[in-house]
């Protein structure tokens, strides 16, 4: 028993290293503006909660999909009061890194978002997204109505039966029940941090693909 709780320890100094470098000297940042909404596009918006692994770049897939209104990183899926970015990096609670997604349902409908969220990450990796491993990174849905929870297991269900994939989809479909809204510095990282080394070279090459592959569905301004 020592020995398991020394291994304990030192995994989690690990985790909690890690978490620090990424932290690193972003705090002071400068975060932009929360977008404003006019009243009567606000009337009409829906929202939507995914966790496909690192919340900088599910942020950024869905910040360029025409329609989409604002994205706000946090976490979903826990159940403890208001966690940190150092507890659920650390994985210390249940908590997912997660987006919310405002968007205008008229423009682009629930589905298609389904579909771009599974299409943005490896939706086979149970709790493991490229370098990034533990429940924190897991693949999951949050729904809030029955239609969601619906459209999110027969796009699944499409999927295993397609064969895109050698693994079954292992993406958790749960209701929702949470959202917080992560650390200032951690909104809109990705515009703000190109040179990041991980969002260069992680990050990166997932949103190139995702641009490549639904260029009709980008904002104008990402259209290459």
């Amino acid at each position: 028993m020592k020995i398991f709780s020394a291994i304990t320890l030192i995994l989690c100094s690990i985790l909690l290293v890690c978490c620090a470098a990424k932290n690193n000297n972003h705090e002071n940042k400068k975060v932009e503006e929360p977008v404003a909404i006019d009243p009567a596009l606000a009337a009409k918006l829906d929202t939507a909660y995914f966790a496909s692994g690192c919340f900088w770049c599910t942020e950024a897939v869905f910040e360029r999909v025409n329609g989409v209104v604002d994205v706000v990183s946090g976490y979903s899926g826990g159940t403890i009061d208001n966690p940190t970015y150092e507890m659920v990096g650390a994985g210390l609670t249940n908590y997912a890194e997660a987006v919310r997604i405002a968007y205008d349902p008229s423009v682009v409908t629930y589905e298609l978002l389904v579909e771009f969220f599974y299409a943005s990450h490896d939706p086979t990796t149970l709790n493991r997204q490229g370098p990034d491993v533990g429940k924190q990174y897991r693949s999951a849905i949050f729904y809030r109505t029955e239609a969601e929870k619906k459209s999110a297991e027969d796009r699944k269900d499409y999927l295993d039966k397609s064969g895109k994939y050698d693994s079954e989809v292992v993406t958790q479909i749960v209701p929702y029940t949470n959202f917080y809204i992560a650390e200032d510095y951690h909104q809109n990282y990705y515009e703000l941090h190109p040179n990041q080394p991980y969002v260069y070279s992680v990050s990166r090459p997932k949103v190139e693909k995702f641009v490549k592959e639904y260029k009709d569905y980008l904002k104008k301004k990402y259209k290459k």
